[in-house]
């Protein structure tokens, strides 16, 4: 199977984290900043790292960006850099460009040249942290699809000692039960038998508004 290849534009605490992970998992990564101190802390851990501007279409053909398979866009506080960067690898002809956005105008604006994969990785954090401070019970979130989403929560007390399809989640809120997490194991697709017990986690897919229902 071929090797997949990646190029992360920008080393902040996005990209570098990005990039390790990807190269950590035997992809192959080229990563560029317009700094030196991060390219030099990225550099034991990936294929190819390089200083120069992302905005330069040369810079980047010279260095490759090309020919990878996905370029992922996470330079930070610098929108107008961000943009010109994303014009540049559409005008190389990039197949799948994923950016960071850091505003929702920098998203709009992102959008509106063609790109459909666009992330607010410090947006995401946020509404996560402040949803585990609002609900009780509420212990992580992953967006999904549209108005969907997976959740981790704490099982509410009047759901212990009862089966899956007493408590009927679906037909109530809307929300189906992808797994339980009790103790160290994990229990995939569980049973309509299977019962509630204290301590419990229940890995969810639904609305923000109707876990809300179920955990206030």
């Amino acid at each position: 199977m071929k090797r997949k290849n990646f190029g992360v534009i920008g080393i902040g605490r996005f990209g570098l984290y990005m990039a390790k992970t990807l190269a950590e998992n035997k992809a192959e990564v080229i990563a560029c900043d317009i700094e030196e101190e991060p390219v030099k802390e990225i550099s034991d851990f990936i294929s190819k790292s390089y200083i120069l501007d992302a905005t330069n279409e040369k810079a980047l053909k010279e260095a490759g960006f090309h020919n990878l398979d996905t370029v992922i866009v996470s330079i930070g506080e610098n929108i107008e850099a961000s943009i010109l960067t994303v014009m540049q690898l559409l005008k190389l002809g990039v197949k799948e460009i994923i950016a960071k956005a850091i505003t929702s105008t920098h998203g709009m604006i992102l959008e509106k040249i063609g790109i459909s994969k666009i992330v607010y990785p410090e947006k995401n954090v946020a509404i996560r942290i402040a949803h585990t401070l609002l609900y009780e019970g509420f212990i992580d979130e992953t967006p999904f699809a549209n108005e969907y989403s997976i959740f981790e929560i704490k099982c509410p007390a009047q759901f212990i000692h009862k089966k899956l399809n007493e408590i009927d989640l679906r037909n109530k809120f809307d929300i189906s039960i992808l797994s339980i997490k009790r103790d160290s194991s994990i229990l995939v697709n569980p049973s309509a038998e299977e019962t509630i017990v204290e301590n419990d986690h229940l890995l969810i897919l639904g609305k923000l508004e109707n876990v809300k229902k179920l955990i206030t």
